[in-house]
C-alpha cells in the first residue's frame, strides 16, 4: 500500500524529525561524493518552504557504536549548507540538553543536523530508551533514506513508532520505481545480478524467476552456479552450501523458459596481487590454482546480445573483481551495453553506480536506487521494518 509523504501531513511550525542518509566518503576533512546529500534536498527544501523546524539525523561509516572522530558530520553540515543554500547548524551528539536547547532556539525553516547516530550502542539494538529520547525531539518523523528501510534501528523503527511517521520524496521515489518493476515493467524485463555470493540474493533471483524474460549472472555468485553444475572452479570463490538453491532456481527458470545466461568465459588468475599473470579460458576450463576474477570476451557477448531490445533492466553487483583493474572490463562493458532510447534501466549497488559512472554512461539510467541492501530486499519480497512503520496512504 502506498505510504504518506510529507505532502500528506501538516508541518508548518512542526519540529521534524528526518532520517536521511549522509553516509558519504569523507576526504581530507571534505565531502568527496555529495550524491545521497543532493537526494535528499527536496524534501529538506519542502520542509523549509513550509515553515518547519527541520531535524536531520544520520549515520556515517561504522564507528562501533562509539564517537569517532574521522566519522563526525560536520563537513557534511558545510557541504549541505552549500547546497541548499541555508545556515546548518550542527551538534556533537544526538541527545542531551545540547541538543535539546538548540531545537528549542531553532526557528521555523531552520535546519539543524545531529552528530553522527551510530555513535550511539543503542541505534543498532534499537534500544527504547535511545528511540524515546529522539522521538522527545521532534513532532513528526519523516523517513527519507531508503538504504536503512531494511535495518530495525531506533532511528529507523524505534522513533517512528512513537511520533506520526511519514515518507520523504526521495522513499516515495525508490518505492515507485521498485514496485514498478514488480508490478508492471515493460517487456522484454532482463535482469543482471553479480557481487560476490549466491548466499546474499539467490531470495531476488527467485522472487523474479517468474517475473523476467532474461537472468544474467556474473561475478563471483556465477562460480556457485558453474560449480553446481559440476564444473571445476579451482580456487574461485564458490558457495558449496548453495549448490542445491542454485539448482533449484535454474530448475525452475528452464520449466518456465526463462534465458538464464551465466558466463561462457572466464578472465582467471592465480592470486588477486596486482600483477599476478591473467588468461582467458572457457568457464569449464579454469584449472586447479586459478581463480575466475571476471566474465570473459565471449561472455560480454552473450550478456550484449541479452541485453539488445531490452525495455526494462535492473542491475545490481559487478561482474567482476571489479575494484581491482583490469578486472573491472567485463563490467565497464556490460555498462556501455545498456540499452538506451527509452529503456527503464534501474540500477543498485555503490559498486555498480561506480561502473556506470566509469563506463560514462549515466546518461542511460532511469534510477539510481540509494540502497543497495534495501533495493533487494524489496525486490526479495521480504518486509522492510523500517518502511512498515510508516503511516499507510
Amino acid at each position: 500500500m502506498p505510504k504518506k509523504t510529507v505532502r500528506d501531513i501538516d508541518v508548518k511550525g512542526k519540529r521534524v524529525l528526518v532520517r536521511v542518509d549522509f553516509n558519504v566518503p569523507l576526504k581530507a576533512g571534505k565531502v568527496a561524493e555529495d550524491t545521497r546529500i543532493k537526494a535528499a534536498l527536496p524534501t529538506i527544501s519542502y520542509l523549509c518552504e513550509q515553515g518547519a523546524k527541520v531535524i536531520l539525523i544520520s549515520h556515517l561509516g561504522r564507528p562501533k557504536g562509539a564517537p569517532d572522530d574521522g566519522l563526525r558530520l560536520d563537513p557534511v553540515a558545510i557541504r549541505l549548507g552549500e547546497l541548499i543554500g541555508r545556515p546548518v547548524r550542527k551538534v556533537d551528539d544526538c541527545t542531551g540538553p545540547e541538543v535539546e536547547a538548540a531545537v528549542e532556539s531553532l526557528d521555523a525553516s531552520g535546519i539543524l543536523l545531529l552528530e553522527n547516530i551510530r555513535f550511539h550502542p543503542g541505534e543498532t539494538k534499537n534500544d527504547p530508551h535511545l528511540s524515546q529520547r529522539l522521538a522527545a525531539l521532534c513532532d513528526i518523523f519523516v523517513n527519507d533514506a531508503f538504504g536503512t528501510v531494511h535495518r530495525a534501528h531506533a532511528s529507523v523503527v524505534g522513533v517512528a513508532a512513537l511520533r506520526p511517521a511519514v515518507a520523504g520524496f526521495l522513499m516515495k521515489k525508490e518505492l515507485e520505481v521498485l514496485s514498478g518493476l514488480l508490478s508492471r515493467p515493460e517487456r522484454p524485463f532482463v535482469v543482471i545480478i553479480g557481487g560476490a555470493k549466491i548466499s546474499d540474493k539467490i531470495g531476488v533471483l527467485e522472487n523474479l524467476v517468474d517475473r523476467v524474460e532474461k537472468m544474467l549472472i556474473g561475478g563471483g555468485m556465477a562460480n556457485t552456479f558453474l560449480a553446481a553444475q559440476g564444473q571445476k572452479m579451482g580456487l574461485s570463490l564458490v558457495e558449496t552450501d548453495r549448490f542445491a538453491a542454485a539448482r533449484s532456481l535454474l530448475s525452475r527458470a528452464k520449466a518456465r523458459g526463462l534465458q538464464v545466461v551465466l558466463p561462457v568465459d572466464l578472465a582467471v588468475a592465480e592470486s588477486q596481487a596486482p600483477g599476478a599473470p591473467i588468461r582467458v579460458v572457457p568457464a569449464d576450463a579454469v584449472g586447479e590454482g586459478w581463480m575466475a576474477l571476471d566474465i570473459g570476451p565471449e561472455t560480454v557477448r552473450l550478456f550484449t546480445a541479452a541485453l539488445a531490445g531490452a525495455k526494462t533492466v535492473f542491475w545490481n553487483g559487478p561482474l567482476g573483481l571489479f575494484e581491482q583493474p583490469p578486472f573491472d572490463a567485463g563490467t565497464i562493458a556490460i555498462a556501455q551495453a545498456l540499452p538506451g532510447n527509452g529503456a527503464t534501466t534501474v540500477i543498485g549497488g555503490g559498486d555498480t553506480v561506480r561502473a556506470v559512472k566509469r563506463a560514462g554512461v549515466m546518461e542511460k539510467i532511469t534510477h539510481v536506487s540509494t540502497g543497495g541492501g534495501a533495493s533487494l530486499r524489496f525486490l526479495e519480497g521480504k518486509g522492510l521494518p523500517g518502511l512498515a512503520v510508516l503511516q499507510d496512504k
